[in-house]
């Protein structure tokens, strides 16, 4: 079993902001699979599909951001599941809005739902996928991630939603390395 993990917060209030961007390239992956993640367990939401004959658990923790790694530990317990069979996706301030960063491994970057997940799990040898979201560093970092994404960078945005979860399909059943090579975009940053 493999699990992909969007993170987000639950609730209506936060359902289009920037922090959500896991939960909606999650949803993306498993509309394309054919399910929707509504199943709850573990203080997520999940779904199981199998994606190229693999099966994988898709999960949306429900603890809010800050908490992600309680629900992620409950599955991997349950299920076994070894690091390397473990994919996050996330949003991240560091990257403009339209880029898509795949990682083998690493630190949280500062993104706290990584965090959880990295100290619970107690190893950095996990993947995620980064969905760009920018920082205007004018806006306090609450406010600027529980906001949207404004309208003229939607299509972008939308666009690397749709990457996001494209990736997270082929990472189930390829090699890393050619996700990352197929999938990892960079847009430059706009002058602020």
């Amino acid at each position: 079993m493999k699990l992909i993990a969007g993170l987000g917060n639950p609730g209506r209030e936060y359902e289009r902001t920037r922090h959500n961007s896991g939960f909606m390239a999650l949803d993306m992956l498993a509309e394309k699979c054919g399910a929707s993640v509504t199943s709850e367990k573990w203080n997520a939401l999940i779904a199981p599909v199998r994606i190229e004959g693999v099966p994988v658990l898709l999960m949306k923790p429900l603890t809010y951001m800050n908490e992600s790694g309680q629900a992620v530990i409950q599955a991997v317990n349950y299920y076994h599941i070894e690091p390397e069979d473990i994919l996050i996706l996330h949003d991240d301030m560091d990257l403009p809005v339209g880029s898509v960063r795949i990682r083998k491994k690493g630190s949280s970057g500062g993104q706290k739902g990584m965090r959880s997940i990295l100290q619970v799990l107690q190893t950095e040898e996990i993947s995620r996928i980064r969905i760009g979201v920018d920082h205007d560093r004018a806006h306090d970092v609450p406010d600027w991630v529980l906001s949207p994404v404004p309208q003229g960078q939607q299509e972008a945005y939308q666009a690397a939603l749709k990457t996001a979860s494209e990736a997270a399909y082929a990472w189930a059943y390829l090699p890393m390395e050619q996700v990352m090579s197929r999938y990892n975009i960079r847009e430059k940053k706009e002058a602020q």
